[in-house]
């Protein structure tokens, strides 16, 4: 059975209970190896693009398609957590930290925040819902998480020139075998995680 599209139920609820600015929140980037976590916060202004779905669900070539019609239609605010914050903080907090960002570089604070999973950060104070799978569900969640992961992918491809034969431009920093291949060959860069278990492991072994 097929699944429907996101809609906005969320965010036309949460106008009826007098929410004027109602914020969809994404991120991408907990769980590779390498790279920052990104954040996105969006404002819908306008009507959504068609085919506007969780970025999972999309091609690489979709997504970016996406982009510039959602800069027509949305407010946007970025935020993102160095590789230094998640080994400092661990990738949960600093995910709540690119969260935060994200929403201070909106052009106003929202009245309500739909954030997608179950884990509220502690710096949310305004009222909220916390929808699993929220990026397949509420077109605002799903603008978040196409706009997140396109500018990380794209931060991602620009490191990959800097620091070649690991894949980043195609894995985006996850395990994959050719950025094991590439530890193993080139060793740990300064955007590699180092608390994370496969780094941590291998900096014991050089050490």
């Amino acid at each position: 059975m097929p699944t429907l599209p996101p809609n906005l139920d969320y965010e036309h609820d949460a106008r009826r209970r007098g929410a004027r600015i109602v914020v969809g929140l994404d991120e991408v980037g907990r769980g590779p190896w390498a790279g920052p976590v990104v954040a996105c916060a969006v404002h819908l202004i306008g009507p959504a693009p068609d085919g506007l779905d969780d970025s999972k669900k999309l091609s690489a070539a979709r997504r970016e398609a996406l982009v510039p019609f959602l800069a027509a239609c949305c407010e946007i605010g970025f935020g993102e957590a160095s590789v230094e914050e998640i080994d400092i903080l661990n990738i949960r907090q600093a995910t709540h930290l690119a969260m935060r960002r994200a929403v201070a570089a909106l052009p106003a604070p929202p009245c309500h925040i739909l954030i997608d999973g179950n884990d509220k950060p502690g710096w949310v104070a305004c009222a909220h819902d916390l929808i699993v799978g929220g990026d397949a569900r509420s077109l605002s969640v799903a603008a978040a998480s196409v706009l997140a992961k396109s500018r990380r992918d794209q931060g991602m491809v620009a490191l990959a020139q800097q620091f070649p034969g690991y894949g980043w431009e195609s894995n985006a920093g996850y395990g994959t075998a050719t950025h094991r291949a590439g530890l193993l060959q080139h060793g740990v860069t300064q955007h590699h995680r180092r608390t994370f278990a496969p780094i941590r492991k291998m900096l014991c072994v050089e050490a």
